[in-house]
């Protein structure tokens, strides 16, 4: 599998926070459920939105992707005014990450990538994970997805 170390600056982002693990395949219910409540109305209300994309964010590792870690369905924003719940907000680290790059089903295209990551011998940091949807399409069936993976400097 293709993909290319970058150096991302910090990013601030807010959205809906949810623990979850990858074990007995909670975090499927999870983060879909996460993901509907973010797009059913709280991301219209994020007003200091930085642009149209979407992010999928996962923090707070326990240990590695067996074990618990926190989900966040967000976006980017300019600034952190007032936050309130159900708003989370949490900066993404600047750092080397390895970025990789996936088009099809938002859904299918972004599951069938994790499943190449997990298989990967990378350094991970288990930090801060994110996923991208540049939602450049109508069409769910089209969509570009960054993933990016923390790496230990």
């Amino acid at each position: 599998m293709k993909y290319e170390i970058v150096h991302v600056n910090e990013k601030m982002v807010e959205g809906l926070s949810k623990k979850t693990t990858n074990q007995n395949m909670q975090a499927v219910g999870d983060i879909g459920a996460t993901w509907q409540q973010f797009l059913s109305g709280v991301y219209a209300q994020i007003e200091r939105r930085v642009d149209g994309k979407t992010i999928g964010l996962y923090t707070d590792y326990e240990g590695d992707f067996t074990m618990p870690y926190n989900f966040m369905a967000c976006c980017e924003v300019t600034s952190f005014n007032t936050v309130n719940a159900p708003l989370a907000a949490r900066k993404i680290p600047a750092g080397k990450y390895a970025m990789f790059t996936t088009r099809g089903h938002y859904q299918q295209a972004v599951v069938e990538l994790w499943q190449i990551i997990w298989s990967l011998n990378l350094e991970r940091a288990y930090d801060c994970d994110f996923e991208v949807y540049h939602n450049n399409s109508e069409d769910m069936n089209d969509q570009v997805i960054d993933i990016y993976i923390s790496l230990r400097l």
